[in-house]
């Protein structure tokens, strides 16, 4: 029988690098990416189905009456979600599923997945994350700040997550992360079943 994938929910201030962090971890076959439903009007090189799905708010509100995203938030004026198909019928393949969303978002399915694990991921200190915010040239300043000040109010809720990762370098936040997972995969509450490989009898020569 083949065991069924973790969910891993990674989450951060904007600018913590999760984005190129996850890109990095879907490179294996390890990890499948869910891809988020948003609101939000894309970014320069981003495409649907890639980077996010791309809906008007009608739509988005009529997935969240049909039950259709595991959970949904408002985050600076916009609706982000999670499909919930794509999610289940990966993990029931033995697929660790990826989840890149915010603290609301990832505190809802943690309470319908128990086993899922939070981490979050964080810059060495708020100076680099302010200076990662201004470089992407995607926002002005009044949206930076503004982003800031969500960074702040989002680190309130660090210790309701299972782990931190600082994101120092992309190399290292991946291992880190590929670490965690392969801890987490060996504890023996998601391995029930091993202890039947040694019942039964053998005969010794």
């Amino acid at each position: 029988m083949k065991k069924e994938g973790m969910l891993v929910i990674i989450s951060g201030p904007s600018g913590a690098g999760k984005g190129t962090v996850v890109a990095e971890l879907v490179k294996t076959e390890a990890f499948a990416l869910s891809v988020s439903a948003t609101t939000r009007k894309p970014r320069p090189g981003e495409m649907e189905g890639i980077h996010y799905y791309f809906y008007d708010r009608e739509a988005f509100e009529a997935m969240q009456k049909k039950n259709q995203l595991l959970e949904w938030a408002e985050f600076c004026g916009n609706y982000y979600g999670t499909p919930r198909k794509y999610v289940e019928n990966q993990m029931a393949e033995g697929k660790n599923v990826i989840l890149e969303i915010e603290v609301q978002g990832a505190l809802q399915i943690k309470e319908l997945y128990p086993e899922c694990v939070l981490v979050f991921l964080i810059p060495p200190n708020l100076e680099e994350l302010g200076r990662r915010l201004t470089e992407r040239g995607t926002e002005d300043k009044q949206t930076i700040n503004r982003r800031i000040h969500r960074a702040l109010e989002e680190m309130e809720f660090v210790s309701r997550y299972d782990y931190v990762v600082i994101n120092e370098t992309v190399q290292k936040a991946t291992k880190d992360i590929c670490a965690i997972v392969q801890a987490e995969s060996m504890k023996s509450s998601r391995n029930p079943k091993i202890k039947e490989q040694f019942k039964g009898e053998i005969e010794l020569c």
